[in-house]
C-alpha cells in the first residue's frame, strides 16, 4: 500500500510542476509577444504613421486579444479532465471484452460466494 500512496504522491507532484511549467510558458509568450508588438509600434511611430499614444493603445489591444483568445481556445482543454490508469507492474493486465464480461461477473460472484463461506466457516471455529 505504500507503493500507491508513493505513486499518488508523484503524481500530484508532477501534475503541479506542469501546471508550473504551462504557466511560465504562457507568461513569456505574453510577454515576447508585448515585445513584438511594442516594436512594430515603435517602428510605426518613428515612420510617424501613428502617434505614440495610438501606439501604446495598439499593443495594449494585441495583448488583451492574444489573451482572450488562449482563454478561449477550444482545442487546448479538454471538457473534463483526462482520466490515469495506474497500472500495477507486478499483475499482468486484462482486457475485458463485451461478450466475457458476463462470464467473468458469474466467476466473480462465485469467488465472492466462497470468501464469505470461508468467512463464516473461519468465524464458527474461532
Amino acid at each position: 500500500m505504500a507503493k500507491f500512496g508513493d505513486l499518488v504522491q508523484k503524481a500530484f507532484y508532477l501534475g503541479v510542476g506542469l501546471a508550473s511549467y504551462a504557466g511560465e510558458k504562457a507568461g513569456e509568450t505574453l510577454t515576447e509577444l508585448r515585445a513584438q508588438a511594442q516594436k512594430l509600434a515603435d517602428e510605426l511611430v518613428a515612420k510617424g504613421e501613428i502617434t505614440a499614444e495610438e501606439a501604446k493603445r495598439m499593443v495594449d489591444e494585441m495583448v488583451i486579444q492574444a489573451q482572450q483568445a488562449q482563454a478561449s481556445s477550444p482545442g487546448d482543454r479538454p471538457a473534463e479532465p483526462r482520466r490515469i490508469e495506474i497500472l500495477d507492474d507486478d499483475e499482468p493486465t486484462k482486457t475485458v471484452t463485451p461478450e466475457a464480461a458476463p462470464s467473468q461477473a458469474d466467476a466473480l460472484r462465485t469467488q465472492v460466494e466462497q470468501l464469505q463461506e470461508e468467512l463464516r466457516r473461519l468465524r464458527k471455529d474461532s
